[in-house]
């Protein structure tokens, strides 16, 4: 009767024990199921999560003092908010040494990933060398980072901006002397507008039609550095200048406040880029001939599905790589609008970029 007794409680305890594996087996899949729905964006008020946190993003920029800037920080944040994640900014405008601070404390928020618009592209690898080291993915925003391991680079066809500016340009000017007025030589966007400029302008120099009477960087991008070169480009060439490209609408400013002081706004053709409220008014007026439009919106929207992705260990699908001198950069790259006087309504206007009470600095009554 004891082994019996013995016998049976033996086999009601090895009842009981394969039951609770049994249940705990069914717990994990439910957990795991939990999250993979997460994960897969299954959940019914999207929010977005990353190992049951929100994501947060930290978006390191070079500068806040363009119209531009402040447009990209504006629909970027609107844009990672709209996805459940969390995004704090920091600007430093145009100091180099400010930026990696600034990137050194958005790491240290613990953040997921790092989305940098860089002031100098050599400068900011030291950046990404830190993101690393903390196990945070970083994403080069709108201008390229050089010599580093990014894991992702957005922007717009850069070349191709600087091409629309030439082509735009010579169907007006298709002989004569050209001046050229770059961007910081710091910008990898700078040379790449550059080289775009050149690829349309050197079939014409070459055979005499076009020659190029000043070639300058711009330090900082600044109006006023651009404006002293334009001065110098001028006394250089006692005024016989035929028309000007410039790297970005800021130092198309630049350079026709000095064709004013002479006496030349609107008798020089002059391109720029950016499609600034400024510089589409400029249009208007005809002091500037053309910008070249990027429109920001699809960029910054773009940018923050990429960088929640990113976090979230998800397959990314871009349309291209670039090299920045270290790595082939998987990129997603988006395609520029050349913009004239006669446009202006059908893609400024049209997008919402600049409202024509704006442009026309008319009140909404």
């Amino acid at each position: 009767m004891g082994r019996r007794y013995v016998r049976i409680l033996l086999f009601v305890f090895i009842v009981l024990y394969m039951w609770a594996l049994v249940a705990c087996e069914d717990s994990e899949e439910t957990l795991i199921s939990e999250v993979t729905s997460k994960s897969s964006g299954a959940d019914t008020d999207h929010e977005i999560e990353f190992l049951g946190e929100k994501v947060k993003i930290g978006f390191s920029m070079d500068t806040l003092e363009e119209d531009r800037w402040v447009r990209d920080r504006d629909l970027f944040k609107e844009a990672v908010e709209s996805l459940g994640a969390e995004v704090e900014i920091m600007a430093a405008n145009g100091d180099d040494a400010l930026q990696l601070l600034q990137a050194e404390t958005l790491i240290s928020q613990e953040i997921d990933v790092l989305v940098i618009v860089p002031h100098n592209a050599e400068a900011t690898a030291a950046i990404v060398n830190k993101a690393q080291l903390a196990g945070v993915k970083v994403l080069s925003y709108d201008r390229l980072i050089k010599n580093a391991d990014i894991d992702l680079y957005i922007s717009f066809d850069n070349e191709q901006v600087g091409e629309l500016k030439a082509r735009a340009i010579t169907s007006r000017v298709p002989t004569g002397k050209y001046v050229y007025i770059g961007g910081a030589i710091t910008d990898n966007n700078a040379h790449l507008f550059k080289s775009g400029v050149f690829n349309v302008l050197k079939p014409l120099i070459d055979n005499g039609d076009i020659s190029i009477v000043y070639d300058q960087w711009t330090k900082d991008w600044t109006p006023t550095n651009a404006f002293a070169n334009m001065e110098a480009a001028l006394i250089a060439n006692n005024n016989e200048i035929d028309a000007v490209i410039a790297a970005n609408d800021a130092t198309a400013g630049g350079v026709i406040e000095a064709l004013e002081a002479q006496g030349l706004a609107g008798e020089i053709p002059v391109a720029g880029q950016d499609a600034d409220l400024a510089a589409i008014q400029r249009i208007i007026e005809g002091t500037q001939t053309m910008t070249v439009y990027k429109p920001i919106k699809p960029l910054a929207e773009e940018a923050a599905i990429l960088a929640v992705k990113l976090a979230r260990g998800e397959k990314i699908e871009t349309n291209t790589t670039v090299n920045n001198g270290k790595i082939d950069v998987p990129s997603v790259l988006l395609s520029p609008v050349s913009v004239e006087l006669e446009n202006i309504s059908e893609t400024i206007i049209a997008d919402g970029f600049h409202t024509r009470e704006e442009i026309y600095n008319q009140k909404e009554q």
